[in-house]
């Protein structure tokens, strides 16, 4: 499956960028009449500050083809800075409004770019991935040495609740800290979304491409690629500001490898190569964090699974697959595919069911046979001892599997079938 650039897909729709962010807009407005809990407009909160930080991360890899392992330098050390501002106006400094805490944030995170990106730049490729790992490792190194400004392994921690309340609004309720959120990720994305239209986007996307040839009409690729390391340090900052207001604490994790290869692997299973990419790997990033680690202590394994899967088979990531199939089903003779489409479905799905039961039952006869704990699956108790639940998720898996590369052939020759006609404007 090919994959388009950055620059071809931002310029697919051009003229319908300002419906998508009425949708956007409007999507963010009604989200608390259906999600009321609090812990649910929590979990959209994160959406949106991982939203603003793996669209950052684009900026360095889908459009400038810049491999960076240390993004997370930069929301760290601008939500540490962000932390900084809130406790020192807490503490009778100058009052910065809460609202403003994410913009301080981004401004810092901009301010380190600006220094280490300069030496980051200056190298592209595998060296350029290799100091940005440096780099990372080094900051990490130094949040746990230097406790007086990062706290050490307890982190700072701050309170947003303070001060005297504007319009009514003192963010101690959910709710507002989520429209605050909403607001700033609106923004950023609309201007991120912006950036890919301007003469710098596309002179990032040539460097992508090819960095001598542009070299050679007069244009500096270290410039070029300086300049959009800077502008996403400025949006990788504002996410770190937006965590500080959301979370109240900043600890030696946001600064961490483990975030900056977050940032990395859902990018890259979103769809790198299209701006939407990076927004469905950020809701895949939370979902994954906050709800598939309570659902199952193997969540590591299946996003390990996911990710060997999607390098081999969807290179392109999700928004690849759905921009493809989408092509498809715009065809009027595409009616002939939906039967196939949903064979395939179930046969997935059942494929699925049997390889998540029979992971299930070896975590449980691995890791908890020693607690005495029954095993509960699908809300039907298990005994793992037993012969008939290894029997009946390896059924499921090889059905499944089987039934979906029979499914796969014929949906493939209904395409072939339509493909034509597709071509001669018969659909």
């Amino acid at each position: 499956m090919n994959r388009p650039t950055t620059g071809h897909s931002a310029r697919a729709q051009p003229n319908h960028a300002g419906r998508w962010m009425v949708f956007f807009a409007a999507l963010i407005a009604v989200a608390p009449w259906f999600f009321g809990s609090p812990f649910s407009q929590a979990v959209l909160t994160q959406m949106g500050i991982a939203m603003v930080a793996c669209l950052s991360f684009n900026i360095l890899l889908g459009q400038g083809g810049m491999l960076s392992f240390g993004h997370a330098v930069y929301t760290g050390l601008g939500a540490y800075m962000a932390m900084h501002v809130l406790q020192w106006s807490g503490a009778g400094g100058w009052p910065v409004p809460i609202s403003l805490i994410p913009l301080v944030g981004g401004i810092c995170g901009m301010g380190f770019a600006v220094v280490l990106g300069f030496v980051t730049t200056r190298k592209s490729g595998t060296t350029l991935a290799m100091i940005t790992l440096g780099l990372a490792e080094l900051v990490f190194a130094m949040s746990l040495m230097f406790s007086d400004f990062f706290g050490g392994e307890a982190g700072l921690s701050g309170n947003r609740v303070q001060g005297m309340p504007v319009w009514g609004v003192d963010f101690k309720s959910q709710t507002q800290v989520y429209f605050l959120i909403g607001a700033y990720t609106w923004v950023c994305v609309g201007l991120m979304y912006a950036f890919t239209q301007t003469p710098l986007g596309r002179l990032l996307n040539a460097v992508r491409d090819n960095a001598e040839r542009l070299s050679f009409i007069g244009y500096q690729p270290q410039r070029v690629r300086y300049l959009a390391f800077i502008i996403a340090g400025f949006f990788a900052g504002v996410s770190g500001g937006m965590a500080v207001v959301h979370f109240e604490i900043v600890t030696a994790e946001v600064v961490g490898a483990a975030r900056s290869g977050a940032y990395l692997l859902f990018t890259f299973l979103g769809g790198s190569g299209f701006f939407v990419g990076p927004i469905i790997g950020a809701v895949g990033m939370v979902v994954s964090g906050v709800l598939l680690s309570e659902w199952s202590a193997a969540w590591l394994l299946y996003l390990g699974l996911l990710f060997v899967g999607m390098v081999m088979y969807a290179p392109g990531g999700l928004a690849s697959i759905g921009v493809w199939h989408l092509r498809w089903m715009s065809a009027h003779a595409c009616a002939r595919l939906w039967g196939w489409y949903g064979a395939m479905l179930a046969s997935a799905v059942l494929a699925c069911l049997g390889a998540t039961s029979a992971i299930e039952f070896f975590y449980h006869q691995q890791l908890q046979t020693t607690t005495g704990q029954p095993m509960r699956w699908l809300g039907m108790p298990w005994d793992t001892e037993q012969a008939l639940p290894w029997l009946a998720a390896a059924l499921a898996l090889f059905s499944g599997l089987a039934c979906l590369a029979f499914f796969k052939r014929r949906w493939q020759q209904a395409l072939a079938e339509i493909e034509p006609l597709q071509r001669q404007g018969k659909t």
